[in-house]
């Protein structure tokens, strides 16, 4: 069901060089019920999938680490962000794509995972939904080393830490990735690590 109050009159393709960016001119109608043209750049990427892998037993959590382009752009002196593992779901069911990724990047064969929401990760300019999971991980599911796939070019660092270590990176700031704080704080309201 569409909005009646929101009508697309123009879509104009700026870059398709990675993922599509494209300015879209439309009317929105007010409260008041007049209407203005608005336009916005918008960022198609796809949708995403990122989890959270504990072990409640030993009370630790596996990140990873890796180079983010935009963050060194933006003010992160080394470019390198903590985060959950996380992929895109390149049509694949979101759970389907965790799953993979979590093996990809971590080394982990994990097969029962937990959806805790979906979420906008920056709805302003990205169409993006990222699917959020957790999991319970031992020792027994390492099958790799992980560090992700040479053919996409991914040189990601796996990261095993205490619950409370990660947390409190949060607070130091080494953790700033919104998925990964989201996670973490979901994982201490719900007592998992």
């Amino acid at each position: 069901m569409k909005n009646p109050e929101i009508k697309i009159t123009k879509t104009e393709l700026l870059s398709d060089n990675w993922y599509l960016l494209n300015k879209v001119t439309f009317d929105y109608q007010k409260d008041d019920h007049s209407w203005i043209t608005q336009k916005r750049e918008v960022y198609d990427r796809g949708n995403g999938a990122a989890i959270l892998l504990y072990n409640t037993q030993q009370k630790t959590v596996i990140l990873t680490r890796q180079f983010r382009l935009p963050t060194y752009l933006n003010g992160n002196p080394s470019g390198m962000m903590i985060e959950a593992c996380a992929g895109l779901l390149d049509e694949d069911h979101p759970e389907q794509c965790i799953i993979r990724e979590t093996e990809e990047e971590t080394g982990y064969r994990v097969e029962k995972v937990k959806k805790i929401m979906e979420t906008y990760a920056s709805p302003g300019a990205v169409t993006e939904i990222l699917y959020l999971f957790i999991g319970e991980y031992d020792a027994s599911m390492k099958v790799s080393d992980g560090g992700g796939l040479d053919h996409e070019q991914e040189n990601i660092e796996v990261l095993e830490m205490s619950f409370d270590k990660a947390y409190a990176m949060i607070e130091s700031g080494e953790i700033n990735d919104a998925k990964t704080i989201i996670l973490l704080q979901y994982a201490k309201i719900h007592q998992l690590a």
